[in-house]
């Protein structure tokens, strides 16, 4: 799957993931999407027997998510990374929790469809911060949220994709998760 564009970024918070039941608050838009890098991290394991190997199986332990974006606003970051916010001021303490997330967002195909991709269960930890003075010409830097993803209890899924054409799918696939 070759694609070449990616926006409408949205986040939503995990409020209960139990055995028989999985909530989600309304997602939230964060503008300005420039990067998801997705990384499983896959065990495989072969079994060997009449000195020959006889069966493979692999499973995904967690799935490590980076993004990039043009800015995470204050609200956003707190809501995200389990900070306080008070009257514009965010306070990041290191007893903070940060809580469940799911995150969506669509990539356009080289075909013409759009791929929507939800990543169901992460959490987000504080992303290394590079600031730097102004030059002779303007560099921006960019915000990086890094955070860990696994499986839902209440099904074992941890992202859900589809390919389509019909633009009508976007309203329904970011009005909840």
């Amino acid at each position: 799957m070759a694609t070449i564009g990616l926006r409408k970024l949205y986040y939503a918070r995990l409020t209960e993931d139990t055995e028989t039941t999985t909530t989600y608050e309304t997602p939230k838009r964060l503008a300005g999407l420039i990067n998801v890098e997705i990384n499983p991290s896959i065990q495989k394991n072969t079994l060997y027997g009449d000195d020959m190997p006889l069966a493979t199986a692999s499973s995904i332990s967690e799935i490590t998510v980076t993004l990039e974006t043009a800015d995470i606003p204050l609200a956003d970051a707190a809501a995200m990374l389990g900070h306080s916010l008070d009257s514009g001021t965010m306070l990041v303490k290191a007893s903070d929790t940060s809580p469940y997330v799911a995150i969506l967002f669509e990539a356009e195909k080289h075909d013409g469809q759009t791929r929507y991709v939800k990543l169901l269960k992460g959490k987000f930890d504080e992303g290394q911060e590079s600031l730097q003075t102004r030059g002779e010409s303007v560099e921006y830097t960019t915000p990086k949220l890094e955070g860990t993803f696994v499986a839902r209890t209440s099904d074992g899924a941890w992202k859900m994709v589809k390919d389509t054409s019909d633009t009508t799918v976007a309203t329904s696939w970011y009005a909840s998760v």
